[in-house]
């Protein structure tokens, strides 16, 4: 521990709620250098953040909280900042996360909730807040699957090969440009939504790579969450279910096969970036957790791609030279029916 650093957060704390009687617990970390930690005074919680500024900037995260919270999105509170420093002082959200509450029973009033929130989020405008989740940030995420997981599997695409990716990503990258713009969370799953005590919505954190981009990527992200599957019988019925609560603007020549066709397009998208996340977090960052989760990931990408010719000739690639090496190398995703 820095104690330097832990002398500026005791002293900044101490102004902040006017008292030095609090109690500090850090929190085990995640994938950056920010770090968490519950003060306690008296009977109240509070979340500090504690973002260095030479390695983190907790800016965009300030400037995107107060956006939403302003609008009616249900992000921490900020009780006190000091971005010089890198300390903000958060609403409590508590520990229960949503993912540790979701069963057969549960999940589909949970993901009610979620898509109503999801909705309210939509129908913000957040044009002139958000960048754009452009076509060329669309490709570079695929690339990640051609820069990581096809080198650790050995694979060296030939010049058709790779042409033939390249046609399929753009393929791709179209249909998600082609899709109604809104805010997009990027990472709206069940570990970045919270059970607050007493409150009916969802807490909603880790936003601060929201982008303006297709309004099927956080369903997808919720609904085929690379942490725990549902089977697709399901997963389409929470499409029709978002489907309808969409406004109709979004619903415009735009039926709800054309919808689930542009939700599973999305789909394919995420999947390629996340098998190329997951091998880079393990190659260049030695954490390997989320290797155990890259089988299911895979598995989702066979299966979703399997009513669209279009992609037929790039999953022939996958199934022919991409899948004797990964099953041997990552194993095989077992299937929940």
């Amino acid at each position: 521990m820095n104690t330097q650093r832990e002398q500026l957060i005791q002293t900044w704390i101490t102004s902040v709620l006017g008292s030095d009687q609090f109690e500090t617990h850090f929190l085990a970390g995640d994938a950056s250098f920010r770090r968490y930690a519950r003060i306690k005074l008296n009977n109240k919680t509070f979340m500090l953040m504690d973002a260095p500024p030479e390695k983190e900037d907790c800016g965009p995260f300030v400037t995107i909280d107060e956006f939403f919270a302003a609008h009616g999105v249900r992000v921490p509170k900020i009780v006190a900042k000091d971005l010089t420093q890198g300390f903000l002082l958060l609403e409590d959200f508590g520990d229960v996360l949503l993912s540790t509450l979701l069963n057969d029973q549960t999940v589909d009033d949970y993901y009610a909730q979620c898509f109503k929130q999801l909705i309210q989020l939509q129908d913000i405008d957040g044009t002139a807040h958000f960048p754009e989740y452009s076509y060329d940030k669309l490709i570079s995420e695929m690339e990640l699957l051609t820069d990581w997981l096809l080198p650790a599997l050995q694979i060296q695409p030939t010049a058709e090969e790779s042409a033939l990716i390249k046609r399929t990503f753009a393929i791709l990258a179209n249909a998600a440009l082609a899709q109604p713009q809104v805010i997009v969370h990027r990472d709206f799953h069940s570990r970045n939504l919270m059970k607050i005590n007493d409150d009916t919505e969802l807490g909603v954190i880790d936003f601060q790579d929201a982008v303006i981009g297709a309004d099927t990527y956080d369903l997808i992200s919720i609904t085929r969450d690379a942490y725990v599957q549902w089977n697709a019988e399901r997963v389409y019925r929470w499409f029709k279910m978002f489907y309808d609560l969409l406004p109709a603007a979004s619903k415009q020549d735009r039926d709800f096969e054309q919808f689930k066709k542009d939700a599973d397009m999305m789909a394919i998208q995420r999947h390629i970036k996340i098998l190329g996340i997951f091998v880079r977090l393990f190659e260049r960052d030695g954490k390997s957790g989320y290797l155990k989760d890259l089988p299911r990931v895979m598995w989702y990408l066979l299966e979703e791609s399997k009513p669209y010719p279009e992609l037929q000739p790039f999953m022939h690639f996958i199934h022919t030279t991409v899948m004797p090496k990964f099953t041997a190398k990552y194993g095989q995703y077992e299937v929940v029916a």
